[in-house]
């Protein structure tokens, strides 16, 4: 059956992607990968994989709780979850696609948060 495994990856959108990187590198110590696209900074880190990105949404006219933060969650058969999700009703935000983290996809909660689910595809 398709269901969601749990977070396994958390990046925070910011304003000045060159600024964060120097504070959470300089001041907190984190290493910076190779891993991520242009628009982010990924994180060599432990338990749960960490990025700074640039928005992708105007953050100062946002009116949505918690607009800023992007939450990634893992899944197995991603393409079958989507399928459910979509004849379910879930507003999908963007369609499946392979990534970096393997077949992702983002759809909207029903509070307005985005939720980005990426794992194994089928």
């Amino acid at each position: 059956m398709a269901h969601v495994t749990g977070p396994q990856f958390i990046a925070l959108q910011v304003e000045d992607l060159e600024a964060a990187k120097r504070f959470y590198t300089e001041q907190l110590g984190l290493t910076p990968t190779d891993q991520g696209p242009p628009h982010a900074v990924v994180f060599d880190s432990t338990t749960i994989p960490f990025a700074l990105r640039t928005p992708n949404v105007d953050l100062a006219g946002s009116t949505k709780l918690g607009w800023g933060i992007a939450l990634w969650l893992g899944c197995e058969q991603a393409d079958t979850l989507h399928e459910r999700l979509k004849n379910n009703g879930v507003e999908i935000i963007e369609p499946p696609f392979d990534g970096p983290f393997g077949r992702t996809f983002s759809v909207e909660d029903p509070f307005g948060y985005r939720l980005t689910l990426h794992g194994t595809p089928g």
